[in-house]
């Protein structure tokens, strides 16, 4: 009984470490077109896919050098 607490406990904090891993994505590609690594890392946090689809189509802010 005790292992399969810990199975279970160890299996949700790698979700949440994956998770959180993988919301940097959408924000680290926002912030390279010059919008805030913030915002889209919370975005991301709570929807991703949106969050990804978004920080694709959205314009360059940097301008054209």
């Amino acid at each position: 009984m005790l292992l399969a607490s810990n199975g279970w406990w160890l299996g949700s904090i790698m979700f949440l470490v994956i998770w959180i891993a993988i919301a940097f994505w959408p924000a680290r590609v926002a912030g390279r077109k010059g919008h805030s690594f913030f915002g889209y890392f919370i975005f991301s946090l709570i929807f991703f896919p949106a969050a990804l689809i978004v920080a694709y189509v959205v314009q360059d802010r940097r301008g054209m050098a």
